[in-house]
């Protein structure tokens, strides 16, 4: 782009929108295709029996794979032993997941409210990811480098500066009717990066806008979807097409990309979906056939909802008292439906079989 160098603020980002034809052949061919994905999890979701049932499950496999894009990494088997053990088994990278996890909670709890994505939105969502109060970079001298040390981009400097090219995206995200929405969605990822707003969290809270916007422009009705996933497995081409916009003005090879990732998101997630109903389907019928007794609606729930439960979810839901549903889970765990392991001073139990889809490529 004109007047760009890559050691010096470009405080000359354009504003959005663009000044070029972003909606080529091309990009509208694979509009067509990535819609048609979105719009098929999106069925799917909606016709499950409880559309919300694991949406807890979905939501940190997200928050996991977005931080691991940030090099903060934790196994699925840690992530879920601590968000269902006491908190004081969380290592920091864990915690740094489950408050990605609850920022995004937050977002879709104030889209609720307010269905506008804002600047105050995006400084609540940082903050609640980074635990801090931290606001718009205000400190000059932020660059981003490459894993050799080189300055590959240097973001907007100047609080005021900073604040009129938010001003002008969230007006964008808001208002501009012009694009078709997961062109524009891709357009403002760019943007947002490219402002890099913030002294820390930036890519996070950019890929949590990007359920927020989902939610919000009505193509997934619950945003049951981890789009970091596709990240992760293209990352130099995410950074090269990134900065391909901004060093030649290539947005058509982005906003591809951006579609290819809801595209190949939406069809995997759809899978996974679809397997872990099918697990769900087979451990309801053993259980009716083989234990009867403890069978209910409300267990097979509960034991899917996360791949880790414990006595007190059981006692929560009313299944019974401490003892009879230590039965319960102590005749699943002899059936081999849930695996008990300790946890510090608790017993956990595993459903074993969801971690394995969980864990799939």
């Amino acid at each position: 782009m004109k007047n760009f160098k890559r050691e010096e603020p470009f405080n000359e980002l354009p504003l959005l929108p663009p000044k070029v034809d972003i909606e080529t052949r091309n990009v509208l061919y694979k509009t067509i295709s990535a819609s048609r994905a979105l719009a098929q999890l999106n069925g799917a979701i909606m016709k499950l029996p409880n559309p919300r049932l694991f949406l807890d499950t979905i939501h940190l496999q997200e928050a996991k794979a977005s931080s691991e894009i940030e090099n903060i990494l934790t196994t699925n088997d840690d992530l879920y032993k601590s968000v269902v053990a006491e908190k004081n088994f969380e290592s920091p990278a864990t915690k740094e997941v489950v408050s990605y996890k609850e920022a995004l909670w937050l977002g879709l709890e104030r889209l609720e409210k307010r269905p506008f994505i804002t600047t105050n939105l995006c400084i609540e969502i940082v903050q609640y990811i980074k635990q801090n109060t931290s606001g718009i970079r205000v400190t000059p001298g932020t660059t981003l480098s490459n894993t050799k040390g080189e300055v590959i981009y240097t973001p907007p400097t100047g609080e005021d500066i900073i604040r009129e090219k938010l001003a002008n995206l969230e007006n964008f995200i808001n208002n501009n009717k012009t694009f078709d929405p997961l062109v524009k969605m891709a357009l403002m990822h760019y943007q947002f990066e490219a402002i890099h707003p913030f002294s820390d969290g930036n890519g996070r809270t950019g890929r949590i806008l990007l359920l927020l916007y989902l939610k919000m422009e009505k193509l997934l009705d619950i945003p049951a979807i981890y789009l970091s996933d596709y990240i992760i497995s293209n990352k130099p081409e995410y950074y090269r097409n990134l900065r391909n916009v901004t060093e030649s003005n290539d947005w058509e090879s982005f906003v591809y990309y951006m579609l290819d990732m809801v595209e190949i998101t939406a069809n995997k997630t759809l899978k996974r979906l679809n397997d872990v109903e099918d697990l769900m389907e087979k451990v309801s019928e053993k259980i009716k056939t083989e234990l009867p007794k403890v069978y209910s609606k409300d267990l097979i729930e509960i034991i899917f909802k996360l791949p880790y439960t414990k006595r007190k979810f059981l006692i929560d839901a009313g299944l019974g008292t401490p003892k009879t549903v230590g039965n319960y889970l102590i005749a699943l765990e002899e059936k081999g439906i849930m695996k008990s392991v300790k946890v510090g001073k608790e017993k956990l139990y595993l459903n074993h079989e969801l971690m394995n889809i969980l864990e799939l490529e």
